[in-house]
């Protein structure tokens, strides 16, 4: 198949975790790891971008020796080495007393804490996936909080400002670093990837994606979740190889 454009192939990656390095159940996905890892060794930095926190992301990216920053939360915490310390885009504490708040007048199945990396998140809250969003938007939009976004991934309802989003913390992102959004590729699965899918040069849909994602992607692959990275970086590598000759 086809996975980029003639004569093109990204200088930088940026890679969603939930649902795309991982599986239905959050299982990393080996073979996609050791796939961005070749990307690295290429000199094709990796960038993060993912609704999850921090410590997790920043543990990920570690351990994977990557180059790129992080773009955690949504957008609304940005970091990379170079930086002096993390840039948040947003203080969390409106969305946490917009979940008490909701626990209040729904009583939510899981509760106001949500899910389990709450206890973490500093710009953001969290209510588990299962929620009923139609309800919690509703009662947001006639509430003191009807500031805050509600948006679904396939691990949460986020409770977010905003203008929180993956593409406008990649937008950030890059103008602190000097690259540019024609150089990039991202890869993601759910509705919170959409504004990265609009910021970057090409976008991948995994195979499992949300059909909003899918019909909004460049391609999509024929690959669940983190066996689409194997070939996406053959495809790259061999990419960039004819584009040098």
């Amino acid at each position: 198949m086809q996975w980029l454009p003639k004569n093109w192939f990204p200088k930088f990656v940026a890679v969603d975790i939930d649902g795309t390095l991982t599986d239905g159940e959050k299982r990393l996905n080996t073979r996609a790891l050791d796939a961005l890892h070749r990307l690295e060794e290429a000199g094709i930095p990796v960038i993060l971008a993912t609704g999850n926190v921090r410590g997790i992301t920043y543990g990920l990216w570690r351990f994977l020796k990557l180059s790129g920053p992080i773009c955690c939360e949504n957008g609304g915490v940005l970091w990379h080495p170079s930086f002096d310390q993390p840039i948040l885009q947003a203080d969390g504490n409106d969305a946490k007393k917009a979940a008490q708040w909701l626990d209040t007048v729904m009583h939510l199945n899981g509760g106001w804490r949500g899910i389990e990396s709450n206890q973490w998140r500093e710009s953001e809250w969290c209510l588990e996936p299962g929620e009923n969003l139609e309800q919690i938007r509703m009662h947001l939009a006639e509430s003191e909080w009807s500031h805050l976004t509600a948006l679904r991934t396939g691990f949460a309802i986020h409770l977010m400002e905003p203008h929180l989003s993956k593409g406008s913390g990649l937008s950030i992102l890059l103008d602190r670093l000097g690259w540019r959004k024609e150089d990039m590729l991202c890869v993601g699965d759910a509705p919170n990837d959409l504004s990265m899918f609009e910021t970057a040069h090409w976008s991948i849909a995994v195979k499992g994606a949300f059909e909003s994602v899918s019909a909004a992607a460049d391609v999509c692959s024929p690959h669940m979740h983190g066996d689409t990275f194997v070939p996406l970086v053959d495809a790259i590598l061999m990419a960039r190889s004819h584009t040098r000759e």
